[in-house]
């Protein structure tokens, strides 16, 4: 029995030894495969090489890199040592570094390349604790660096494995030792969060919540030995970091890329994946590149294009009907939605499995041909796209949980998926409740509370705050908004916190919202504002590119792109989207509806407007657009 993910490791590289465990891109941009016990044997000599720098049980190890092999190597090396890192990413700014590795007292500092080394001493005065850097980046020139401060020492990634060859040969035994003396509530890492709340967080994850995650993806989603995730998101993130450890357990593979469009789908071609972990933004950004590629398309490809894709989405509906696989969310007679569907569905068969090779065949090809399914984290998976790919034939589960819930409590189902909704992970309970803390029926909002193995242990040296979010018989508060289906599934309507409370007294989530308004390809991001307000207004990141190719069209005379977001075409342009998207034949109610709005002319980034997992972090803007707001209300 494996009781730590070190464990798990070990026992998986002893059954597969000559499975692939990670492909990485050499010098001349190629993915080259590393094996198990390759990997296994790099982690051993690297942890070895640790220890003899000093490494010891329970210490913190901070870690500030992006995806890479050699963050499963430092991440594997660190907890089978017993210590538990302290992950960030490269887009972290210098004081929010100092602010971590400081409160976590990290003494030993992973840094990805010159570029991080150098980020983290510009504020090495504000680390006390911090005696070692080790730079990840096997190209790297300690050269390179202009001053190292007295004290401070520095080590590269082949530094360390030097060490570790050479203890390894005085005690070939260390790490197995080592390895054995995991418990399973063992902390292994700490993970500091402020999303899009404010105030950084650092929440404890053990061996527990790991290996409960694993186990129970192989319950619901059908992981092959030998198939291959790309790993596009920030891997210090939390949904990603299971990932690397569900692709350990489940004998598959880690394909290193990066979330951006040109480089994803190059290395969809190259490595043929089976599955990526991603956010919603990922597959909303896919979508719009789609509809921008065939909008360049003759009339013909265009009219055939939609049709195909109107035929998709009803096929899928019918075929979701006949199957028992509707939402209900209010009462459904599943015999007759079965009567409904039998009809339609033998009718648009041939229109759909046509649409299969003109249309959706070439979509299918650019995500590299054997792709089976993208788990999407980290927000809500807006309709129009969960529909738009259901439509093509191309899976997506939508997942939900938090930092502090390991993150895992619901993935949709990939053997019975229900569109639109999750399901609960197995061995996890949850419950939705009123203001009152009553469970509610069906299509009634409440407050989701989530208990389960994957729960953190707590806050590091806050455990006033884990009071505030965990109760006495173990429930979290997710401080997300929930609605049960009839069946059991459930929906995630927005976040109670987020909840905008208008001068009336009307109650507005501005996540539907927000998710309604980047349906239209000129909108890249959308920010609702209003509390106590009278109406609501929102602040809009136009899509430069589209509105440009819009005005050129039009032939709208502009200078610059600056320029262009001045123009009474373009404020006409992005109000009639506003209408016409925001409108009650789309769902929405009256005290719903955008009246004001204002374009912001650049975009929003990670590590400022954005959060890792692309949230807005309304409390930053709020700040840094206070002015625009205001004139909005004026």
């Amino acid at each position: 029995m494996t009781a730590t993910i070190p464990q798990l490791f070990r026992s998986i590289v002893r059954d597969y030894p000559d499975h692939a465990a990670q492909y990485s891109k050499n010098s001349r941009g190629a993915f080259v495969p590393v094996s198990f016990s390759e990997l296994y044997r790099e982690v051993s000599v690297f942890a070895s090489g640790l220890h003899d720098l000093g490494v010891r049980r329970s210490d913190h190890l901070g870690l500030i890199a992006d995806n890479r092999k050699e963050w499963l190597v430092a991440d594997l090396a660190s907890i089978s040592l017993g210590a538990m890192d302290v992950p960030r990413g490269r887009d972290s700014m210098p004081q929010e570094i100092a602010f971590i590795l400081n409160y976590a007292e990290c003494r030993l500092v992973f840094v990805e390349n010159r570029e991080m080394a150098e980020k983290v001493l510009s504020v090495v005065h504000e680390l006390p604790s911090m005696k070692i850097m080790v730079v990840l980046d096997q190209e790297f020139d300690p050269s390179e660096l202009e001053k190292i401060p007295r004290g401070l020492k520095l080590h590269t990634y082949g530094d360390v494995m030097e060490r570790g060859a050479k203890a390894i040969k005085k005690d070939p035994e260390f790490l197995e030792q080592e390895i054995d003396k995991g418990d399973i509530d063992d902390v292994v890492t700490i993970i500091f969060t402020s999303g899009t709340t404010g105030e950084p967080k650092g929440v404890m994850l053990t061996n527990r919540s790991y290996l409960h995650q694993v186990k129970g993806v192989k319950k619901i989603v059908d992981i092959q030995p030998g198939d291959i995730w790309l790993s596009v998101l920030p891997v210090w993130h939390s949904f990603e970091r299971v990932i690397q450890y569900v692709a350990i357990g489940t004998v598959s593979a880690l394909a290193y890329s990066k979330p951006i469009g040109k480089i994803m789908l190059q290395d969809f071609q190259a490595v043929q994946p089976q599955w990526m972990g991603s956010v919603p933004r990922i597959w909303e950004a896919v979508k719009t590149g789609i509809y921008r590629n065939v909008a360049s398309k003759p009339v013909v490809s265009r009219v055939l294009f939609h049709f195909f894709v109107w035929v998709g989405g009803v096929y899928a509906t019918m075929r979701n009907m006949f199957l028992g696989r509707m939402p209900r969310f209010e009462y459904r007679n599943r015999l007759l939605d079965k009567l409904i569907s039998l009809v339609p569905l033998i009718l648009l068969f041939p229109f759909k499995q046509l649409g299969n090779v003109l249309v959706f065949s070439a979509i299918k090809k650019k995500l590299g041909g054997r792709f089976r399914a993208g788990v999407s984290g980290g927000g809500s998976l807006p309709a129009a796209v969960d529909s738009f790919f259901q439509a093509a034939g191309v899976c997506l589960l939508n997942g939900y949980g938090l930092t502090e819930t390991g993150p895992v409590v619901a993935v949709r189902n990939y053997f019975r998926p229900v569109p639109l909704t999750l399901d609960v992970f197995p061995e996890t309970e949850i419950r939705i409740v009123d203001d009152e803390g009553r469970d509610v029926p069906p299509n009634t909002r409440g407050v989701v509370l989530a208990r389960g193995p994957q729960n953190m242990k707590g806050y590091y040296k806050r455990e006033d705050l884990t009071r505030r979010i965990v109760d006495e018989e173990g429930w979290l508060n997710t401080g997300d908004l929930g609605v049960w289906t009839r069946d059991g599934e459930f929906d995630i309507r927005g976040r109670a916190k987020d909840t905008i409370v208008l001068f009336g007294g009307e109650n507005i989530e501005p996540g539907p919202i927000e998710a309604k308004l980047r349906e239209s390809i000129y909108i890249e991001q959308a920010m609702v504002v209003g509390q106590d307000r009278k109406f609501l207004g929102v602040l809009i990141v136009p899509d430069a590119k589209e509105v440009e190719h819009y005005i050129k069209a039009n032939h709208v005379p502009y200078i610059t792109r600056e320029d262009m977001l001045e123009l009474p075409d373009v404020w006409e342009l992005f109000n009639s989207e506003i209408q016409e998207l925001i409108s009650g034949k789309n769902g929405f109610k009256h005290f719903e509806r955008i009246y004001r709005f204002a374009l912001i002319p650049r975009s929003f980034e990670i590590g400022r407007e954005l959060s890792a997992k692309q949230e807005v972090k309304r409390h930053v803007i709020a700040e840094l657009y206070e002015e625009e707001i205001d004139k909005l209300f004026r």
